[in-house]
Protein backbone atom coordinates (compact mmCIF):
# COMPACT_ATOMS: atom_id res chain seq x y z
CA UNK A 1 0.00 0.00 0.00
CA UNK A 2 2.08 2.59 0.56
CA UNK A 3 5.93 3.89 0.40
CA UNK A 4 6.65 7.39 -0.36
CA UNK A 5 5.74 9.29 -3.49
CA UNK A 6 7.53 7.05 -6.01
CA UNK A 7 9.22 5.40 -2.48
CA UNK A 8 5.82 6.43 -0.57
CA UNK A 9 3.32 5.72 -3.37
CA UNK A 10 4.63 2.22 -3.94
CA UNK A 11 5.16 1.75 -0.37
CA UNK A 12 1.48 2.31 0.12
CA UNK A 13 0.82 -0.58 -2.40
CA UNK A 14 2.89 -2.77 -0.65
CA UNK A 15 2.33 -1.87 2.60
CA UNK A 16 -1.55 -2.95 1.70
CA UNK A 17 -0.45 -5.94 -0.16
CA UNK A 18 2.08 -6.37 2.47
CA UNK A 19 -0.31 -6.24 5.76
CA UNK A 20 0.75 -10.12 4.34
CA UNK A 21 -1.13 -12.13 5.40
CA UNK A 22 -4.29 -10.42 4.69
CA UNK A 23 -7.21 -12.68 5.34
CA UNK A 24 -5.30 -15.06 6.41
CA UNK A 25 -6.21 -19.04 7.52
CA UNK A 26 -3.77 -18.65 10.05
CA UNK A 27 -1.70 -15.13 10.60
CA UNK A 28 0.38 -14.52 13.32
CA UNK A 29 -0.47 -16.17 16.61
CA UNK A 30 -1.33 -14.89 19.50
CA UNK A 31 -0.80 -15.89 23.12
CA UNK A 32 -3.56 -16.52 25.44
CA UNK A 33 -5.42 -14.32 27.30
CA UNK A 34 -5.01 -15.15 31.09
CA UNK A 35 -8.67 -13.41 31.69
CA UNK A 36 -9.55 -12.54 34.97
CA UNK A 37 -12.09 -14.02 37.19
CA UNK A 38 -14.66 -11.28 35.75
CA UNK A 39 -14.04 -11.50 32.49
CA UNK A 40 -16.61 -12.96 30.01
CA UNK A 41 -14.79 -15.70 27.70
CA UNK A 42 -15.58 -15.23 24.29
CA UNK A 43 -16.04 -18.10 22.03
CA UNK A 44 -13.23 -18.76 19.34
CA UNK A 45 -14.51 -17.68 16.24
CA UNK A 46 -14.81 -20.39 13.56
CA UNK A 47 -12.03 -21.49 11.00
CA UNK A 48 -9.44 -19.59 13.39
CA UNK A 49 -6.53 -22.78 13.65
CA UNK A 50 -3.30 -21.63 15.23
CA UNK A 51 -0.04 -22.07 13.42
CA UNK A 52 0.82 -25.21 12.15
CA UNK A 53 3.34 -27.24 13.72
CA UNK A 54 6.78 -26.33 12.52
CA UNK A 55 8.51 -28.54 10.04
CA UNK A 56 12.37 -29.16 10.68
CA UNK A 57 14.06 -27.60 8.61
CA UNK A 58 15.93 -29.14 5.87
CA UNK A 59 17.59 -28.31 2.28
CA UNK A 60 14.64 -27.22 -0.27
CA UNK A 61 16.10 -29.97 -2.45
CA UNK A 62 14.58 -32.53 0.15
CA UNK A 63 11.71 -30.79 1.55
CA UNK A 64 10.18 -29.98 -1.73
CA UNK A 65 9.90 -33.70 -3.17
CA UNK A 66 8.05 -34.15 0.10
CA UNK A 67 5.55 -31.66 -0.29
CA UNK A 68 4.76 -32.89 -3.61
CA UNK A 69 4.30 -36.33 -2.48
CA UNK A 70 1.74 -34.97 0.72
CA UNK A 71 0.07 -32.71 -1.47
CA UNK A 72 -0.75 -34.96 -4.16
CA UNK A 73 -1.82 -37.22 -1.44
CA UNK A 74 -4.18 -34.92 0.49
CA UNK A 75 -5.88 -32.80 -2.33
CA UNK A 76 -5.79 -36.07 -4.82
CA UNK A 77 -3.79 -34.20 -7.26
CA UNK A 78 -1.59 -35.86 -10.18
CA UNK A 79 2.55 -35.20 -8.34
CA UNK A 80 3.77 -34.79 -12.05
CA UNK A 81 1.64 -31.53 -12.64
CA UNK A 82 2.96 -29.91 -8.79
CA UNK A 83 6.50 -30.87 -9.60
CA UNK A 84 6.00 -29.23 -13.18
CA UNK A 85 4.76 -26.06 -11.66
CA UNK A 86 7.07 -25.78 -8.81
CA UNK A 87 9.80 -26.35 -11.54
CA UNK A 88 8.77 -22.88 -13.14
CA UNK A 89 8.47 -21.33 -9.42
CA UNK A 90 10.90 -18.93 -8.60
CA UNK A 91 13.23 -18.20 -4.91
CA UNK A 92 12.97 -14.17 -5.60
CA UNK A 93 14.94 -12.54 -3.06
CA UNK A 94 12.32 -9.26 -2.74
CA UNK A 95 9.72 -11.63 -0.99
CA UNK A 96 11.94 -12.15 1.38
CA UNK A 97 13.44 -8.62 1.91
CA UNK A 98 9.91 -7.73 2.06
CA UNK A 99 8.86 -10.24 4.56
CA UNK A 100 11.29 -9.22 6.52
CA UNK A 101 9.69 -5.64 6.71
CA UNK A 102 6.45 -5.93 9.37
CA UNK A 103 4.27 -3.19 8.44
CA UNK A 104 2.46 -2.73 11.81
CA UNK A 105 5.83 -2.29 13.53
CA UNK A 106 5.23 1.54 13.13
CA UNK A 107 3.71 3.17 15.77
CA UNK A 108 0.17 4.29 15.34
CA UNK A 109 0.89 7.87 14.82
CA UNK A 110 2.79 6.78 11.48
CA UNK A 111 0.79 4.10 10.80
CA UNK A 112 -2.44 5.97 10.70
CA UNK A 113 -1.86 8.50 8.04
CA UNK A 114 -1.09 5.73 5.50
CA UNK A 115 -4.80 5.15 5.31
CA UNK A 116 -6.65 8.04 7.26
CA UNK A 117 -5.96 10.26 4.65
CA UNK A 118 -8.19 12.19 2.25
CA UNK A 119 -7.45 10.63 -0.95
CA UNK A 120 -8.54 7.62 0.29
CA UNK A 121 -11.33 8.64 2.20
CA UNK A 122 -12.83 10.48 -0.80
CA UNK A 123 -12.22 6.87 -2.80
CA UNK A 124 -14.01 5.01 -0.17
CA UNK A 125 -16.95 7.57 -0.87
CA UNK A 126 -16.93 7.26 -4.35
CA UNK A 127 -16.80 3.43 -4.19
CA UNK A 128 -19.54 3.52 -1.66
CA UNK A 129 -21.87 5.18 -3.87
CA UNK A 130 -20.85 3.35 -6.89
CA UNK A 131 -21.79 0.15 -5.31
CA UNK A 132 -24.37 1.17 -2.68
CA UNK A 133 -27.07 -1.06 -4.21
CA UNK A 134 -24.88 -4.33 -4.04
CA UNK A 135 -22.94 -3.07 -0.98
CA UNK A 136 -26.23 -2.75 0.85
CA UNK A 137 -27.92 -6.50 -0.03
CA UNK A 138 -24.78 -7.67 1.53
CA UNK A 139 -25.44 -5.83 4.66
CA UNK A 140 -29.05 -6.61 5.02
CA UNK A 141 -28.04 -10.28 4.52
CA UNK A 142 -25.34 -10.56 6.65
CA UNK A 143 -25.07 -7.57 8.98
CA UNK A 144 -21.50 -6.33 8.00
CA UNK A 145 -21.92 -2.73 7.53
CA UNK A 146 -21.18 -1.55 4.00
CA UNK A 147 -18.26 0.90 4.89
CA UNK A 148 -16.42 -1.86 6.83
CA UNK A 149 -16.69 -4.03 3.59
CA UNK A 150 -15.19 -0.78 1.57
CA UNK A 151 -12.77 0.15 3.68
CA UNK A 152 -11.45 -3.26 4.03
CA UNK A 153 -10.56 -3.03 0.12
CA UNK A 154 -9.26 0.73 0.21
CA UNK A 155 -6.70 -0.63 2.64
CA UNK A 156 -5.99 -3.76 1.13
CA UNK A 157 -6.03 -2.66 -2.48
CA UNK A 158 -6.76 0.71 -3.07
CA UNK A 159 -10.83 -0.03 -4.54
CA UNK A 160 -8.86 -2.71 -6.66
CA UNK A 161 -6.59 -0.13 -8.45
CA UNK A 162 -3.85 -2.66 -6.73
CA UNK A 163 -4.01 -6.16 -6.18
CA UNK A 164 -0.28 -6.93 -6.58
CA UNK A 165 2.11 -8.12 -8.72
CA UNK A 166 4.10 -10.95 -7.44
CA UNK A 167 3.11 -13.73 -9.15
CA UNK A 168 1.09 -16.10 -6.19
CA UNK A 169 3.00 -18.93 -6.92
CA UNK A 170 6.41 -17.56 -6.35
CA UNK A 171 5.32 -15.86 -3.82
CA UNK A 172 4.41 -19.20 -1.84
CA UNK A 173 7.24 -21.16 -3.39
CA UNK A 174 9.62 -18.88 -1.88
CA UNK A 175 8.11 -18.24 1.61
CA UNK A 176 7.41 -22.08 2.08
CA UNK A 177 11.17 -23.05 1.74
CA UNK A 178 13.01 -19.66 1.96
CA UNK A 179 11.51 -17.94 4.84
CA UNK A 180 13.22 -15.27 6.04
CA UNK A 181 15.47 -16.21 9.41
CA UNK A 182 16.25 -13.45 11.85
CA UNK A 183 19.37 -15.77 13.26
CA UNK A 184 17.44 -15.01 16.80
CA UNK A 185 16.89 -18.64 18.72
CA UNK A 186 13.79 -16.73 20.51
CA UNK A 187 12.38 -16.25 17.15
CA UNK A 188 13.00 -19.56 15.47
CA UNK A 189 9.99 -21.55 16.43
CA UNK A 190 7.67 -18.93 15.15
CA UNK A 191 10.01 -18.94 11.89
CA UNK A 192 9.87 -22.72 11.59
CA UNK A 193 5.64 -22.14 11.82
CA UNK A 194 5.57 -19.11 9.80
CA UNK A 195 7.30 -21.27 7.09
CA UNK A 196 4.89 -24.41 7.53
CA UNK A 197 2.15 -22.18 7.07
CA UNK A 198 3.41 -21.29 3.68
CA UNK A 199 3.80 -24.14 3.08
CA UNK A 200 0.68 -25.04 3.89
CA UNK A 201 -0.88 -22.28 1.77
CA UNK A 202 1.18 -23.34 -1.27
CA UNK A 203 -0.78 -26.54 -1.17
CA UNK A 204 -4.10 -24.80 -0.68
CA UNK A 205 -2.75 -22.81 -3.84
CA UNK A 206 -2.93 -25.99 -5.70
CA UNK A 207 -6.38 -27.30 -4.04
CA UNK A 208 -7.91 -24.28 -5.47
CA UNK A 209 -7.11 -24.30 -8.81
CA UNK A 210 -7.80 -28.18 -8.90
CA UNK A 211 -11.46 -26.94 -7.64
CA UNK A 212 -11.86 -23.74 -9.38
CA UNK A 213 -10.25 -24.31 -12.98
CA UNK A 214 -7.93 -20.91 -12.28
CA UNK A 215 -4.79 -21.45 -13.48
CA UNK A 216 -2.25 -20.81 -10.77
CA UNK A 217 0.58 -19.60 -12.76
CA UNK A 218 -1.02 -16.81 -14.10
CA UNK A 219 -2.22 -15.37 -10.83
CA UNK A 220 -0.79 -12.53 -9.40
CA UNK A 221 -1.12 -10.71 -5.46
CA UNK A 222 0.89 -9.73 -2.72
CA UNK A 223 4.26 -10.53 -1.43
CA UNK A 224 2.81 -12.96 0.87
CA UNK A 225 0.41 -14.62 -1.78
CA UNK A 226 -2.72 -13.01 -1.04
CA UNK A 227 -5.40 -12.64 -3.97
CA UNK A 228 -7.60 -10.44 -5.43
CA UNK A 229 -9.31 -7.21 -4.38
CA UNK A 230 -9.52 -7.91 -0.67
CA UNK A 231 -6.09 -10.11 -0.67
CA UNK A 232 -7.74 -13.73 0.10
CA UNK A 233 -4.78 -16.50 0.97
CA UNK A 234 -5.61 -19.48 -0.63
CA UNK A 235 -6.96 -21.10 2.14
CA UNK A 236 -9.34 -18.49 3.16
CA UNK A 237 -10.65 -18.37 -0.44
CA UNK A 238 -11.13 -21.85 -0.01
CA UNK A 239 -13.08 -21.60 3.22
CA UNK A 240 -14.60 -18.31 2.71
CA UNK A 241 -14.88 -17.10 -1.09
CA UNK A 242 -18.46 -17.00 -1.78
CA UNK A 243 -20.39 -17.05 -5.29
CA UNK A 244 -22.00 -13.43 -5.04
CA UNK A 245 -23.76 -13.01 -8.26
CA UNK A 246 -25.21 -16.52 -8.81
CA UNK A 247 -23.06 -17.44 -11.77
CA UNK A 248 -22.00 -20.86 -10.13
CA UNK A 249 -18.00 -19.12 -10.14
CA UNK A 250 -16.35 -17.64 -6.72
CA UNK A 251 -14.35 -15.16 -8.57
CA UNK A 252 -12.56 -12.33 -6.02
CA UNK A 253 -10.34 -10.66 -9.16
CA UNK A 254 -13.06 -9.84 -11.42
CA UNK A 255 -16.55 -9.77 -9.79
CA UNK A 256 -17.37 -6.90 -7.40
CA UNK A 257 -20.66 -9.29 -6.21
CA UNK A 258 -18.26 -12.15 -4.81
CA UNK A 259 -16.13 -9.82 -3.35
CA UNK A 260 -18.40 -8.24 -1.07
CA UNK A 261 -19.93 -11.08 -0.34
CA UNK A 262 -17.15 -12.66 0.22
CA UNK A 263 -15.46 -9.93 2.86
CA UNK A 264 -18.56 -10.48 4.72
CA UNK A 265 -19.04 -13.70 4.59
CA UNK A 266 -15.36 -13.70 6.40
CA UNK A 267 -15.83 -11.54 8.76
CA UNK A 268 -19.06 -13.70 9.76
CA UNK A 269 -17.93 -17.14 9.81
CA UNK A 270 -14.59 -16.39 10.95
CA UNK A 271 -14.17 -13.40 13.01
CA UNK A 272 -18.02 -14.01 14.33
CA UNK A 273 -19.23 -10.60 13.43
CA UNK A 274 -22.63 -9.30 15.74
CA UNK A 275 -24.67 -7.08 13.86
CA UNK A 276 -25.33 -4.14 15.09
CA UNK A 277 -22.60 -4.39 17.61
CA UNK A 278 -20.22 -1.89 18.64
CA UNK A 279 -16.89 -2.10 17.22
CA UNK A 280 -14.52 0.20 19.56
CA UNK A 281 -14.94 3.20 21.38
CA UNK A 282 -12.75 5.93 23.30
CA UNK A 283 -11.67 5.33 26.36
CA UNK A 284 -10.78 6.89 29.67
CA UNK A 285 -7.92 6.43 31.23
CA UNK A 286 -8.20 7.29 35.15
CA UNK A 287 -5.28 9.08 37.48
CA UNK A 288 -2.67 6.88 38.62
CA UNK A 289 -3.19 4.21 36.73
CA UNK A 290 -1.32 1.70 34.79
CA UNK A 291 -1.49 1.30 31.17
CA UNK A 292 -2.93 -2.10 30.57
CA UNK A 293 -1.58 -4.40 27.54
CA UNK A 294 -3.09 -7.57 27.37
CA UNK A 295 -0.71 -9.82 25.00
CA UNK A 296 -3.81 -10.65 23.12
CA UNK A 297 -6.65 -9.10 21.47
CA UNK A 298 -9.43 -11.38 22.61
CA UNK A 299 -12.09 -8.36 24.05
CA UNK A 300 -12.60 -10.66 27.33
CA UNK A 301 -12.78 -8.51 29.97
CA UNK A 302 -16.05 -6.83 31.47
CA UNK A 303 -16.76 -3.47 31.85
CA UNK A 304 -16.33 -3.60 35.83
CA UNK A 305 -13.12 -5.48 35.29
CA UNK A 306 -11.49 -2.82 33.34
CA UNK A 307 -13.04 -0.17 35.01
CA UNK A 308 -11.13 -1.55 37.91
CA UNK A 309 -8.00 -1.28 36.14
CA UNK A 310 -8.91 2.47 35.35
CA UNK A 311 -10.24 2.38 31.64
CA UNK A 312 -13.34 3.34 31.10
CA UNK A 313 -15.51 3.89 28.13
CA UNK A 314 -15.76 7.73 27.09
CA UNK A 315 -19.22 6.97 25.34
CA UNK A 316 -22.39 4.70 26.54
CA UNK A 317 -22.23 0.95 25.62
CA UNK A 318 -24.47 -2.13 26.72
CA UNK A 319 -23.04 -3.01 30.73
CA UNK A 320 -22.93 -6.40 29.36
CA UNK A 321 -20.20 -6.37 26.45
CA UNK A 322 -16.61 -7.16 26.83
CA UNK A 323 -14.13 -5.46 25.24
CA UNK A 324 -10.11 -5.27 25.51
CA UNK A 325 -8.30 -2.32 26.40
CA UNK A 326 -6.33 -1.11 22.96
CA UNK A 327 -3.22 1.56 23.46
CA UNK A 328 -2.00 3.78 20.83
CA UNK A 329 0.76 6.02 20.51
CA UNK A 330 -0.64 8.77 18.33
CA UNK A 331 0.34 12.08 16.92
CA UNK A 332 -0.62 14.41 20.17
CA UNK A 333 0.28 11.05 22.98
CA UNK A 334 -1.01 7.93 24.35
CA UNK A 335 -4.30 6.99 23.02
CA UNK A 336 -6.96 4.71 24.66
CA UNK A 337 -9.67 2.57 23.34
CA UNK A 338 -11.76 -0.24 23.74
CA UNK A 339 -12.26 -2.69 21.25
CA UNK A 340 -15.41 -4.70 21.49
CA UNK A 341 -16.20 -8.17 19.19
CA UNK A 342 -16.73 -6.73 16.13
CA UNK A 343 -13.12 -4.81 16.82
CA UNK A 344 -12.26 -8.19 17.25
CA UNK A 345 -13.48 -9.96 13.63
CA UNK A 346 -11.60 -7.29 11.59
CA UNK A 347 -8.20 -8.50 13.45
CA UNK A 348 -9.09 -11.93 12.31
CA UNK A 349 -8.32 -10.11 8.49
CA UNK A 350 -4.90 -9.11 9.69
CA UNK A 351 -3.95 -9.74 13.62
CA UNK A 352 -2.79 -6.41 14.41
CA UNK A 353 -4.92 -3.49 16.35
CA UNK A 354 -3.50 -0.73 14.05
CA UNK A 355 -4.56 -2.80 10.83
CA UNK A 356 -8.07 -3.32 12.41
CA UNK A 357 -8.00 0.81 14.04
CA UNK A 358 -7.03 2.14 10.55
CA UNK A 359 -10.17 0.03 8.64
CA UNK A 360 -12.44 0.97 11.06
CA UNK A 361 -11.52 4.89 11.53
CA UNK A 362 -11.72 4.93 7.83
CA UNK A 363 -14.96 3.13 7.54
CA UNK A 364 -16.03 6.09 9.84
CA UNK A 365 -14.79 8.47 7.74
CA UNK A 366 -16.54 6.72 4.24
CA UNK A 367 -19.51 7.23 6.14
CA UNK A 368 -19.31 10.46 7.23
CA UNK A 369 -18.75 9.79 10.65
CA UNK A 370 -15.32 11.49 10.82
CA UNK A 371 -13.00 10.24 13.61
CA UNK A 372 -11.14 13.09 13.92
CA UNK A 373 -8.76 12.61 16.16
CA UNK A 374 -5.33 14.25 14.49
CA UNK A 375 -3.72 16.35 17.11
CA UNK A 376 -6.14 15.09 20.23
CA UNK A 377 -4.57 13.02 23.15
CA UNK A 378 -6.47 11.37 25.61
CA UNK A 379 -5.87 13.03 29.58
CA UNK A 380 -6.23 11.05 32.69
CA UNK A 381 -9.35 12.43 34.43
CA UNK A 382 -9.79 11.49 38.40
CA UNK A 383 -10.62 8.04 39.45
Amino acid sequence: MSRSHLARRASICALSLALAACATQAPTPLPSVQAPAAAVPVTPAPGTPALPEPHVPMPIEQARPIFIRDTAARYGIDPAHIASVLARAEIRDSIVAAMSRPAEAKPWRDYRPIFIAQPRIDGGRAFLAQHRAALSRVEAQTGVPAEIIVAIIGVETSYGRNTGSYPVIDALYTLAFAYPRSGDPAKADRENRREAFFRGELAQLFALGKETGMDITTLTGSYAGAMGWGQFMPSSYREFAVDGNGDGRRDLFNSTDDVFASIANYFVKKGGWVRGGPVTVRALRAAGSSDFEPEALDPVYSLPDLAARGYRPATPVPGDETAVPLNLDGAAGREYWLGFRNFYAITRYNISKHYAMAVYQLSQAIAGRDVALDGVADGQPGA
